[in-house]
């Protein structure tokens, strides 16, 4: 009975340990994640024509917006208030990042985003590229986009695009801080780019 007793406790004491490591484990594994950049690795084209890649995310705090030229208002506004925001809150244009990139790559050529961009804003940068790598992309930084067809009453239209229409907020080192809404209230808006910029 003694030996069964024995048996026992140092089974439970072996449970015990194996429940403690995986924790451990499982706690490890949140914080690294936590801490890795939010998105993929990816190489693309910024509105001059010059090579960007993920690493543009990650020397300041950064504000992400995906979107489209031919978008018929929530892209334009967006742009429109976040140019706002963006003077107010980094009037010097040194403490804040801004990045528009194009869920219509089919479209959107790096040299027509950057048309587009700049009749609304000096501080957002388009970017675009190969559709393959823009796709990539957008499905690495977990983005909602999708092509919607002609409207069968209007067969002489284009099609136009279903995205995600929140503004990403990220850290200087290119983590995942937070979103401001479509919509949002303004001065909430400037709170947490203020926020993001004291990180």
């Amino acid at each position: 009975m003694r030996a069964f007793r024995t048996v026992l406790w140092v089974a439970v004491v072996v449970l015990a340990a194996v429940l403690a490591w995986l924790m451990l484990e499982v706690n490890r594994s949140k914080q690294n994640l936590a801490e890795a950049p939010f998105g993929v690795p990816f190489q693309l084209v910024a509105q001059d024509g010059k090579l960007v890649t993920e690493k543009a995310f990650q020397d300041k705090p950064t504000a992400l917006f995906f979107g489209f030229t031919h978008c018929p208002q929530v892209c334009p506004t967006t742009l429109f208030e976040l140019n706002g925001w963006l003077h107010k809150v980094d009037p010097e244009g040194t403490k804040l990042n801004g990045f528009f990139v194009s869920v219509d790559p089919e479209r959107d050529t790096p040299e027509l985003l950057g048309q587009y961009v700049s009749n609304v804003t000096d501080r957002v940068k388009g970017i675009s590229g190969p559709p393959e790598k823009v796709q990539d992309m957008i499905k690495g930084f977990k983005i909602y986009a999708k092509k919607v067809p002609v409207d069968e009453k209007n067969p002489d239209g284009d099609y136009t695009m279903d995205h995600t229409a929140s503004v990403f907020l990220l850290d200087n080192g290119g983590r995942f801080a937070g979103t401001i809404a479509y919509g949002e209230d303004p001065a909430v808006a400037e709170k947490k780019l203020e926020n993001l910029v004291k990180g």
